[in-house]
């Protein structure tokens, strides 16, 4: 174990001038470095193997990557250190730092501390639709003129990037219950001082670190008990288990929000319950519509650019949080329909040889059959490719294995890709994934399957065979070998 924060070296913030982030790439660590870069720090960062759109990101705010983790990145002496929680104690590059008796603090004490204090923290979580919903909030109240802080899991086409620094009294947050770090193994959004919150869904993720799904719903019951008496909670009505923590844990005021079409798990009634109720969803090329009612009067109409029920259950939350706010439904309306979208969440990459390609960070098999069920109603009369690739480190072990032939069947074609290996992540073999008994079940359903380890082999059977009009969707919660380029390459080459 770590020091104690009582042990660990401090230093007054007054007096840091250089900070060092340690595993700088990650989505969240990203956005600490720019924050910390526009602030006027001087900001360095390490980290090893990284890949758009982080690259992208870090290199666009001018944050050089010191490729591995070695003892010779903190020279010259960093005042602070940031410790992401992507490594562990005996990383190369944390053993120099805890030899140095060099400050260090988690990502989510330097943006409690740093920049979240002061300010009204909204806090957006849950295990699905967490990153949209957060890039859409912030984008209702920048356009609301309210000029917010944010922090996403990803990068906002709107804000172009993954953070930004207002001057308004608003710090809209991601909140991850993944581990803050290797000295603390508690979730992230534990940090992040909430005044008000939106809890999207809560299932079973991350068995890495989660033994069960209560311990799961322990992490996020936390959460809910640090909001202050009469704070709004706003919760999916969609999933039992986050009403059951919504209701039980909290001195908050619940409310509660559903699309019609969303209902889950015998959840519909709970939906058609819901305090505020999106109906009449109607989807397509221009665009998806929706009416919103508050406790069964009509409040009004909805237009997004981004597809699907799921999307349209963010927004509904979205608007429920915002109007808590203050925020007027023409001017919540408008923000809403602004919104472009997040990187890699049911995004557009383009249309290659008449073959359009999405790329999604789907790996849940709620967030993949969410996806492909987006796409479908999006593109109704379109073959629909679901490629998928069993990289997270819930997916790659069996947990889900039958959950993602229901939600896969919904595609026309589908691909799945080799299940990823992770050094830091061993999992035995009877556990593991597999790719051929998802292929054999899909088929016995008349479903066209099959896997595929290769990312280049995978780009060229695609190529190969697919067909102008034809919609093909990437899923996975990393690079997919660099299979969003590869497939782009062969489409355009053919």
């Amino acid at each position: 174990m770590g020091a104690t924060a009582d042990e660990r070296p401090r230093i007054a913030i007054e007096q840091v001038q250089h900070v060092h982030l340690v595993a700088v790439a990650g989505v969240a660590m990203a956005a600490l470095a720019g924050m910390l870069k526009q602030r006027g720090f001087r900001v360095t960062g390490s980290d090893e193997a990284v890949y758009p759109p982080m690259s992208t990101v870090l290199a666009r705010l001018g944050i050089a990557v010191m490729e591995g983790y070695r003892a010779e990145n903190l020279l010259p002496r960093p005042d602070l250190v940031v410790i992401g929680n992507k490594v562990s104690r005996d990383n190369a590059e944390v053993r120099a730092v805890l030899s140095a008796g060099l400050p260090y603090v988690s990502l989510p004490e330097a943006l409690a501390e740093l920049f979240i204090a002061g300010k009204q923290s909204l806090v957006v979580a849950g295990t699905h639709g967490k990153t949209t919903s957060t890039a859409m909030l912030g984008c209702v109240l920048e356009q609301a003129g309210l000029d917010p802080s944010v922090v996403v899991g990803g990068e906002s086409l709107d804000f172009h990037g993954n953070f930004k620094l207002g001057g308004g009294p608003h710090f809209v947050i991601e909140g991850d219950e993944y581990d803050t770090a290797f000295f603390d193994k508690g979730p992230k959004f534990l940090h992040y001082r909430p005044a008000a919150a939106i809890l999207t869904a809560v299932e079973f993720d991350h068995a890495d670190i989660y033994r069960d799904l209560d311990a799961v719903k322990a992490s996020f019951r936390q959460l809910v008990a640090l909001l202050p008496p009469g704070a709004p909670l706003v919760t999916a009505a969609a999933f039992p288990h986050a009403i059951e923590l919504a209701r039980a844990a909290t001195q908050a005021r619940v409310l509660t929000f559903g699309v019609v079409s969303v209902g889950r798990d015998g959840a519909d009634d709970a939906v058609a319950r819901a305090d505020w109720l999106g109906t009449d969803l109607r989807d397509g090329e221009q665009g998806l519509t929706l009416s919103v009612t508050r406790q069964g009067s009509r409040v009004g109409d909805l237009r997004l650019q981004v597809p699907g029920a799921m999307n349209a259950a963010n927004a509904l939350g979205v608007y429920a949080l915002a109007h808590e706010l203050g925020l007027a439904h023409d001017v919540i309306a408008a923000g809403l329909a602004r919104f472009s979208g997040v990187a890699r969440r049911q995004e557009r990459v383009g249309e290659f040889g008449g073959v359009t390609v999405i790329d999604d960070f789907a790996h849940h098999p709620t967030a993949v059959a969410g996806t492909l069920a987006a796409l479908r109603g999006r593109y109704p009369r379109r073959r629909l490719w679901g490629v998928f690739e069993p990289r997270s480190n819930t997916s790659r072990r069996r947990i889900f294995q039958r959950d993602y032939v229901a939600a896969l069947a919904a595609a026309d074609r589908v691909i799945v890709g080799g299940v990823f290996e992770k050094q830091t992540d061993a999992v035995a073999a009877e556990e593991l994934f597999s790719p051929e008994q998802l292929v054999a079940d899909l088929a016995a359903r008349g479903v066209a399957a099959r896997s595929l380890a290769a990312s280049e082999a995978i780009a060229a059977v695609i190529a190969a065979e697919a067909q102008p009009g034809d919609v093909v969707v990437l899923m996975s919660n990393g690079s997919f070998g660099g299979l969003r380029a590869k497939l782009q390459a062969a489409l355009q080459a053919t």
